[in-house]
C-alpha cells in the first residue's frame, strides 16, 4: 500500500471518527466508512453492512413499552399458596400478540406442517379435541366441530399443550421470516430459510445446510441472517413477568412526567368490578368468565358475558396496550416452569424461571405423591370461560404439566424488541 492510500484511509478515518457528515453514526445510518478503522463498508476488503430501517412489523403483534412495575397478586390469596407476593421489577419493551392464537391460525399451521414435515410430527401437532368430552355433560358437538367448523374460526385454539405451543412459535418464526426475506430479496425457496423440513422431513438434494450467517449459499440465495436485519426475532411464549405486566396495562393510568406509579389494578381495566361502568356498554361484563356455580352466560334475553364456552378473540374491550382477553376466555401458557418461590428467586430485571435453579426438583416429592411439582410443569395465567372472577386478576397463577391440555388453556406469542431500549 503506497503513502497516498495510507493518507486516504487516515483522512476517511478522521472524518468518520469526527462524524463530519450528518452527526454520529446510528444503527440505521452507519455511514459509508467504519468509525474505528476508516475502512469502507461493502467493498471487497470491507465488511458487509446491510441496510437497516428498524425491526420489521410482525403480523399480529402489539408493542408493549417496558419499565418498572410491581408484580404480584392484588387479590386475597384464597388458595393460601403465597406463591406470588408483590415485588418491584423492570421489564424491557417487547411485542405481544393482540389476541389469542385462534383455530384458523392453528389450521394454517397444520396445513403447512402436513406439506413440509413428517407425518409423525403432523399427528403430534393435532390438538386434543377430546378435552371437550365430559362423561356427565353433552359437549360432544365441540369435540367434532370446535376446531374445524368455520363459525369457530376466530375462537381461541384449545386442547394445545405447552410443548405444542412452543412448536407453533418455532414454525411461525420460520414462516414469517421466509416471507420477509423473500420480499427483501434476501432468501430463496430451497428450504434452508423457510423451515422446510423443520419438523422431521429429510433435506432435499442440494440443500446447503448451515452456511455462515450473511454469506451466500451454494444455491445462489442468501441465508436468513441476523446481520441482515430483514427478519424478525423468534416468536415465543411470553415469560410470566411479561404476560402479567402486559395484562396490568398500567400505562393507561400513568400521568406523563410522573415517576410514581400511583395506581394499581385488580384486573386489566380500571375499578374493582367486572362490569363496564361507562357509556353504552355500561353494566356489560368486561371478560368471558363463570359468574357463579352453573352460571356461564346469564339468562336468555339478558346474557351477562354472552358466552357459554369460549368467545370470539376480539370480543370485549382491549386493555390500554390494545390486548384483547388478557382476562377470561382462555387461560394462557407462559414460558416459566412453576415454583412457588419464584418471586423470591428470580432477578429483578426481566425475571424468568427456565429451570429448577436455586429450587431443584429433588426438593419436591412427586414420586411419593406428596407434590405435583417438577421441571416439566408450566405456569398458565389469566382465567378462562370456566373460571370465577378471582382468576381474572393478572397476579394469580396456576400450573400444569407441559404435555397436558384442556379446553380452558390457549396461548399467544411474544417477541423481544431487538435493537432498542424503547
Amino acid at each position: 500500500m503506497n503513502f497516498s492510500k495510507y493518507l486516504r484511509f487516515a483522512v476517511v478515518g478522521a472524518c468518520a471518527l469526527a462524524a463530519c457528515k450528518g452527526g454520529p453514526p446510528t444503527a440505521t445510518k452507519p455511514g459509508k466508512y467504519s468509525s474505528t478503522t476508516g475502512i469502507e463498508y461493502n467493498t471487497e476488503e470491507g465488511m458487509k453492512v446491510s441496510d437497516y430501517q428498524g425491526i420489521p412489523d410482525g403480523p399480529g403483534l402489539v408493542f408493549i413499552e417496558g419499565g418498572r412495575t410491581v408484580l404480584g397478586s392484588a387479590e386475597e390469596d384464597i388458595a393460601m399458596t403465597h406463591d406470588n407476593m408483590e415485588r418491584t421489577v423492570t421489564l424491557a419493551s417487547f411485542y405481544m400478540d393482540e389476541a389469542e392464537v385462534a383455530n384458523i391460525h392453528w389450521l394454517e399451521y397444520l396445513h403447512y406442517v402436513r406439506k413440509d414435515s413428517s407425518e409423525e410430527f403432523y399427528q403430534s401437532a393435532l390438538p386434543d379435541t377430546t378435552v371437550w368430552a365430559r362423561e356427565l355433560s353433552f359437549n360432544d358437538p365441540y369435540v367434532d366441530y370446535y376446531l374445524r367448523y368455520p363459525g369457530f374460526r376466530y375462537f381461541p385454539v384449545v386442547g394445545v399443550s405447552w410443548l405444542q405451543a412452543n412448536d407453533y412459535c418455532t414454525w411461525r418464526t420460520a414462516k414469517v421470516n421466509e416471507r420477509l426475506a423473500g420480499e427483501s430479496g434476501g432468501g430463496d425457496d430451497s428450504g434452508s430459510s423457510s423451515g422446510g423440513g423443520l419438523f422431521g422431513r429429510k433435506k432435499k438434494k442440494g440443500d446447503s445446510g448451515d452456511a455462515a450467517e450473511g454469506t451466500s449459499e451454494d444455491g445462489g440465495g442468501t441465508k436468513i441472517a441476523i446481520e441482515n436485519g430483514n427478519t424478525l426475532p423468534n416468536y415465543r411464549l411470553p415469560t410470566e413477568a411479561e404476560w402479567e405486566y402486559a395484562a396490568q396495562a398500567l400505562i393507561g393510568t400513568q400521568e406523563t412526567g410522573n415517576e410514581n406509579q400511583e395506581n394499581k389494578r385488580i384486573y386489566p381495566w380500571d375499578g374493582r368490578q367486572v362490569r363496564n361502568p361507562y357509556g353504552k356498554g355500561m353494566g356489560q361484563f368486561l371478560a368471558n368468565f363463570k359468574r357463579g356455580r352453573g352460571d356461564y352466560a346469564g339468562i336468555a334475553g339478558s346474557l351477562n358475558d354472552g358466552a357459554m364456552i369460549t368467545e370470539y378473540i376480539y370480543n370485549y374491550p382491549p386493555n390500554d396496550y390494545g390486548l384483547y382477553n388478557m382476562s377470561g376466555n382462555v387461560n394462557e401458557w407462559v414460558q416459566d416452569i412453576y415454583r412457588p418461590l419464584s418471586y423470591e428467586d428470580v432477578e429483578d430485571l426481566n425475571p424468568f424461571r427456565r429451570n429448577g435453579f436455586l429450587d431443584p426438583t429433588e426438593k419436591y416429592d412427586k414420586k411419593g405423591y406428596q407434590s405435583l411439582i417438577d421441571d416439566h410443569v408450566r405456569v398458565y395465567k389469566g382465567g378462562s370461560w370456566r373460571d370465577v372472577a378471582y382468576w381474572l386478576s393478572p397476579g394469580t397463577r396456576r400450573f400444569m404439566a407441559e404435555d397436558s391440555a384442556t379446553a380452558t388453556i390457549g396461548f399467544r406469542c411474544a417477541m423481544i424488541n431487538a435493537g432498542s431500549n424503547k
